[in-house]
């Protein structure tokens, strides 16, 4: 899955109907839930990059999707709130932590909170910020992103 086409996804349901100034909720809920998801799979796909190879690379297609597959939503959630470990990362990988977090209690507010409303407006910024932020954190040297990718898979150890 690739989070461009995700966040592509979600600009079209915010835009709504052709001439329809005014989207649903619904469209704006599932958009809010998207580009949490474009996040998501940027880093999935990051960590199994990380640990089986890039595209390009001689990799095993059933290794590579169990890496992609092995990043926990809860997992990830809670070392990127750990500010005293994510603050030893470049200011890209901290945004994207902080983000990532954010846009994840938005998307439950989203998808399981029926009295929640969001504005065109402020899902229009998520989106662009959510962009923003991947490639940014995109951007990062790749020993950044594999150190990243080695803490939001792993629970931390004390010892660190």
């Amino acid at each position: 899955m690739q989070w461009d086409d995700l966040l592509n996804t979600a600009d079209d349901l915010v835009s709504g109907a052709a001439g329809n100034t005014r989207p649903r909720q619904s469209n704006l809920r599932r958009a809010v839930s998207t580009a949490y998801y474009a996040m998501f799979h940027c880093l999935a796909s990051c960590c199994a990059n990380s640990f089986v190879g890039g595209p390009n690379a001689d990799r095993s297609k059933p290794a590579w999707r169990q890496a992609y597959r092995a990043l926990e939503h809860g997992l990830a959630r809670s070392n990127c709130k750990n500010k005293s470990f994510i603050s030893k990362f470049p200011r890209e990988i901290e945004n994207f932590a902080n983000a990532f977090v954010a846009l994840q209690e938005k998307r439950h507010l989203a998808d399981y909170d029926p009295s929640a409303r969001f504005s065109k407006h402020e899902v229009q910024r998520e989106i662009a910020a959510a962009r923003a932020i991947i490639e940014g954190f995109q951007a990062v040297r790749a020993k950044h992103r594999r150190a990243f990718a080695v803490y939001v898979l792993f629970r931390t150890r004390a010892d660190l």
